[in-house]
């Protein structure tokens, strides 16, 4: 009998507690803040020229293409498609960037299709230099993990340059990719 009245307290105990947490609203959804405002610079459609370095002091391959950025998830992240050429091939990318509160930094991943991996990067946005500074690690067309250093200069509401550099088998770092941008009218 004691045991049976300890069941019942302990249930009712439980009843109780549960029903404030039942009472409890769910937790507000996330709303763009200052940080996704960054974001909306490189919304629209951008013109692209790509300068692709095989080797050091090789000529870079050039090809050309376009990228179209839009905001997605109410404004908390920038969904980026390219399109264009590489190596004389059809070549598409898809790319999401969103800033992340816990790290204090823009987060985001890459895929296209010279690769059959997911990219992972990491950025910071200084307001005073228009620049973006970040990295990027994914496998590239060999299957081999990558990591390269991104810096994108913005030079005005509508010309932006992006600038990849990765280590080379010497040691140092080399650009292997530049990307000059310029918004579509």
């Amino acid at each position: 009998m004691k045991l049976f009245r300890s069941a019942r307290f302990a249930l009712g105990l439980v009843v109780l507690s549960a029903a404030p947490l039942a009472a409890q609203q769910a937790p507000p959804m996330p709303k763009p803040g200052p940080e996704h405002e960054v974001l909306k610079m490189d919304v629209g459609t951008w013109d692209a020229v790509v300068e692709f370095s095989m080797a050091p002091g090789a000529p870079p391959a050039t090809s050309k293409g376009v990228e179209v950025s839009t905001l997605g998830c109410s404004g908390l992240c920038l969904i980026t498609d390219f399109t264009g050429e590489a190596m004389g091939a059809p070549f598409q990318g898809h790319g999401v960037m969103t800033w992340d509160v816990g790290k204090k930094k823009y987060t985001g991943s890459w895929t296209d299709s010279m690769s059959t991996g997911l990219a992972i990067t990491e950025s910071t946005y200084d307001p005073a230099a228009k620049k973006w500074t970040g990295w990027m690690e994914g496998p590239d067309m060999t299957g081999a993990v990558m990591k390269t250093r991104n810096v994108v200069d913005v030079k005005d509401a509508n010309n932006r340059v992006m600038t990849a550099y990765a280590t080379g088998p010497d040691g140092k770092e080399m650009q292997v990719l530049k990307i000059t941008y310029v918004r579509k009218k």
